[in-house]
């Protein structure tokens, strides 16, 4: 998988994400899924942690971790499924700045709506990736609706 954090490639992920049947790793920061990252919260209070959440977890359990995660990880288990710019949305507005990152069928084409929807980490299945899609950021220079970071529409920004 290619990672791009704040429109940069990045060459090492320093997350960790053991699978359910995988023990926890002794050290480091690592990614759960929200109902082990649960079970096991006790656990992990003294760690740096993520959070891997998709459309049909509990928007209050989601929003309850942001001052305990460093990172979500949000699913977008398929291109139909938008569920998940709704939650990087809700996650800035609650006033998380850590980061959210965009997993599963992240296209090109989305690339520039899951920026303005709160997302500042993507990972693009290798093939779907090559250095020309940094490009899609600039396609669009007017924007009319309001974003993650500017709430007011490019029609009332006069």
């Amino acid at each position: 998988m290619a990672l791009i954090i704040d429109r940069t490639p990045v060459i090492e992920d320093r997350w960790q994400w053991p699978t359910d049947d995988q023990p926890l790793p002794e050290t480091g920061p690592v990614v759960l899924p929200l109902a082990r990252w649960l079970e096991q919260a006790d656990a992990l209070a003294t760690r740096e942690t993520g959070v891997k959440v998709n459309g049909d977890d509990d928007l209050e359990q989601i929003l309850a971790l942001k001052d305990r995660v460093s990172l979500y990880a949000v699913e977008f288990p398929a291109f139909t499924d938008g569920r998940g710019f709704s939650i990087a949305r809700l996650l800035r507005r609650a006033g998380f700045a850590g980061e959210i990152r965009a997993i599963g069928d992240v296209t090109r084409d989305r690339l520039v709506h899951m920026e303005r929807s709160g997302f500042n980490a993507l990972q693009i299945p290798d093939e779907r990736y090559s250095p020309e899609v940094l490009s899609a950021f600039d396609e669009v220079s007017v924007h009319y609706q309001g974003g993650a970071t500017l709430a007011r529409p490019g029609f009332r920004q006069s």
